[in-house]
């Protein structure tokens, strides 16, 4: 298994450390330690794109993988949120989200049956990053108005970019969805 593989399965490995430390208010500052672990699973997603581009390192695996671990560390922290009083992250955000993530799932399944890989793309990438810098940003949650609007921003932000991403995935990828019979 190569680096960035390993990167990705550390991410995978960082989503329940961070749901016990954000969601256990005995732990002393487990918002900022449990911002940090996102931060660094965060990172991982950079680091192991960068590498597998750099070393031609990008496997089906990495292809498959990389793309979920993202889904399942922004989705499960947005979970997360619902369970926080007072959080500025809606109900209709998450669900925007998770359906998207749904949605493209499947269709990767689709693609995946006629022996099409789809990896990220673009928009995709754009918003994930989005979504990564929101979460931590309300996982720290400065309260303070200037903070509140960035927050607030970010969040219509990675909603608009999720509608963006699903409609150029499937458009970019419409050959997925034809009868081949």
């Amino acid at each position: 298994m190569n680096t960035p593989n390993k990167l990705t399965i550390l991410r995978v490995l960082l989503i329940p450390v961070f749901v016990i430390v954000y969601l256990n208010e005995h732990i002393p500052y487990n918002e900022i330690i449990a911002a940090s672990i996102f931060i660094i699973a965060s990172l991982t997603d950079f680091f192991d794109g960068y590498l597998a581009r750099k070393y031609n390192l990008i496997t089906n695996f990495g292809k498959f993988l990389d793309p979920l671990a993202d889904k399942l560390l922004v989705n499960i922290a947005l979970i997360c949120f619902l369970s926080i009083p007072d959080n500025p992250v809606h109900a209709w955000v998450v669900m925007v989200i998770i359906s998207r993530d749904f949605i493209i799932s499947g269709f990767r399944l689709v693609a995946s049956d006629n022996g099409i890989v789809i990896a990220a793309d673009y928009w995709g990438k754009v918003k994930t990053t989005v979504q990564m810098i929101m979460t931590i940003l309300v996982i720290v949650d400065f309260d303070t108005p200037v903070m509140n609007i960035v927050e607030e921003v970010l969040i219509y932000a990675a909603v608009i970019l999720t509608i963006i991403s699903l409609i150029v995935c499937i458009a970019s990828n419409k050959n997925v969805l034809k009868d081949n019979k």
